[in-house]
């Protein structure tokens, strides 16, 4: 394969500006792009330190009579388990509500759901497919609203990522991630916190299949402040000096109709014993979002080796949700 490195322009010649990309609303977690890395680290913090007192068997009581909405138009295992266990350890109450029992958008208005919402709960988290539903919902919702995925960004996911990696490796900035497989809302939120946090993401996929132009560029640009280096390249060698190497399904739900025609695009972007070995660094850190399509994306000789830390990941969508939760909802 050839190199190809993909230039950006400025975000604002997208036709897109940042502001625009999400609700403005100053209580809602939408999308990482609008994360400080002040913030961001503010997160890791309260998380970490949530984390340690619930090992020790303290008691947190932090959203104690906190009720919180948690809206699927997706079914999940991860996000659902994590967000009601993540209420109930904190004190409060998490609702799961299935796209059927709410027909959002479909009967009433996702406006009208919003309002509705907000007179009985406290906050409300939403797992949908448009990425413009959950910031209707934000835009209309007089309580915090949280993405808990959308097509375009997983900003849970992305925290939970980064609280990761900063927990083995004792350090963000500088430190190289290698995303490999297709450019997806998880490639975009690991994009924009990658930039703030000062480490340098690289984009590893196959031609047609690249992250969103206008998440490069913002990031791009959030990377020129911090040091970060944001590329995204079709050539396998990209994931040279790679401390991390990250990889995600090849059909996202939603596209499994493309499933056949993903495989055989995707095949040269199997993460295996060979391409973690292309990074140069015995120590490079292999991480998935889960659930893995083992035989696939990646190959169970790298799943389960010593250097898979996906079950911390996924342990620590628990503990990084705990602490959007306090700093949002907590008095």
């Amino acid at each position: 394969m050839t190199a190809t490195i993909m230039t950006t322009k400025n975000p604002k010649a997208s036709g897109k500006t940042r502001g625009s990309l999400s609700s403005s609303c100053r209580k809602n977690f939408i999308t990482l792009s609008d994360m400080t890395r002040r913030e961001l680290e503010g997160y890791f913090d309260l998380a970490l330190r949530l984390k340690r007192e619930r090992k020790a068997g303290r008691i947190h009581r932090h959203l104690a009579g906190k009720n919180l909405a948690m809206i699927f138009q997706k079914p999940s295992t991860r996000t659902r388990v994590s967000f009601e266990m993540a209420m109930r350890q904190l004190g409060g109450h998490g609702m799961y509500l299935s796209g059927n029992d709410l027909q959002l958008g479909r009967g009433e208005t996702i406006p009208d759901t919003a309002r509705v919402l907000s007179r009985y709960v406290d906050a409300v988290m939403a797992r949908v497919f448009a990425h413009s539903d959950v910031e209707a919902l934000a835009e209309h919702a007089t309580v915090p609203v949280i993405n808990g995925l959308s097509d375009w960004s997983h900003p849970c996911q992305g925290l939970a990522d980064y609280l990761t990696i900063l927990e083995h490796k004792g350090k963000l900035k500088g430190l190289t991630l290698a995303y490999v497989g297709d450019g997806n809302n998880v490639a975009h939120s690991l994009l924009f916190a990658g930039a703030k946090l000062g480490v340098n993401v690289v984009c590893v996929v196959p031609q047609g299949y690249e992250p969103d132009a206008k998440v490069v560029a913002i990031a791009s640009d959030d990377g020129r402040k911090t040091g970060a280096r944001i590329e995204v390249t079709h050539d396998l060698v990209g994931v040279l000096g790679a401390d991390v190497i990250y990889t995600d399904v090849w059909a996202s739900m939603g596209r499994e109709g493309e499933h056949a025609q993903r495989v055989r695009v995707f095949k040269p972007y199997q993460v295996n014993a060979a391409l973690m070995a292309m990074t140069g660094k015995s120590g490079a850190l292999f991480m998935h979002c889960l659930p893995a399509h083992r035989g696939e994306e990646v190959t169970d000789e790298v799943a389960d080796s010593p250097n898979s830390i996906i079950f911390d990941q996924a342990e620590n969508r628990l503990h990084a949700q705990k602490a959007v939760l306090v700093k949002l909802m907590a008095d």
